[in-house]
């Protein structure tokens, strides 16, 4: 499954969109050049197609680009970033191996 995922700043998430539905988001707070990446849910049709692991990596591939460090509240990050260690230098904290 590839969704369309992009920035709603305004609503504070990243969105993944199929068929132009909703199917999942990824809140965030941006403060003092820092992202928590807060809680993700995935809509209950869309659960199992990897659209969590997409909008985590999006969501770390956008702190990258903006230069901001990850906070990862989130327990889906969290264990996200357990399964791809590589994406542990932009957290705030992590010691790398």
């Amino acid at each position: 499954m590839h969704p369309e995922i992009t920035d709603a700043a305004t609503e504070h998430r990243y969105e993944a969109h199929v068929d132009g539905e909703l199917a999942g988001v990824l809140e965030y707070i941006v403060k003092r050049g820092r992202i928590a990446l807060v809680h993700t849910e995935v809509a209950t049709t869309h659960r199992g197609g990897g659209i969590a692991a997409q909008l985590a990596g999006f969501a770390l591939a956008e702190a990258r680009r903006r230069g901001l460090r990850v906070i990862p509240i989130c327990r889906y990050v969290q264990r996200y970033l357990e399964r791809h260690p590589e994406d542990l230098d932009i957290v705030a904290g992590a010691t790398t191996r």
